[in-house]
């Protein structure tokens, strides 16, 4: 499976993102899509989770609310819908796949997209 990401950018505090995750290869053996997220200086952190069937999302404390997952199998694509961004949202944005079950360790995932970068900045 291969993961690319895009979408990132500059954006004021308040405003609203969009991230996409386009998946191709043995698209067929994901069952679940994350998005994590990497500030400078920190570990990477989970920001949620996405059956790739069922559509069913869990997120981390910090984007409960705010952030909203979603995905088109047809154009085996995943989306990560960011509104009220604040500058602590600063980061490289990932999305992984993970071939069974749901999780929110990076290290449990089986294939990751390159990252896009998300500046939140007046």
């Amino acid at each position: 499976v291969q993961l690319q990401a895009s979408g990132g950018g500059l954006v004021q505090p308040g405003g609203s993102l969009r991230l996409s995750c386009a998946a191709s290869g043995r698209t067929f053996s994901i069952y679940a899509m994350g998005w994590f997220r990497q500030a400078p200086g920190k570990e990477r952190e989970f920001v949620g989770v996405i059956s790739w069937t069922a559509g069913t999302a869990y997120y981390a404390d910090s984007a409960e609310g705010r952030f909203t997952i979603s995905k088109d199998n047809a154009a085996n694509m995943v989306y990560l819908q960011m509104n009220s961004l604040k500058p602590e949202d600063t980061a490289i944005y990932y999305c992984a796949a993970r071939t069974e079950g749901y999780t929110a360790v990076p290290g449990t995932y089986n294939y990751w997209g390159q990252g896009t970068l998300v500046t939140v900045s007046s």
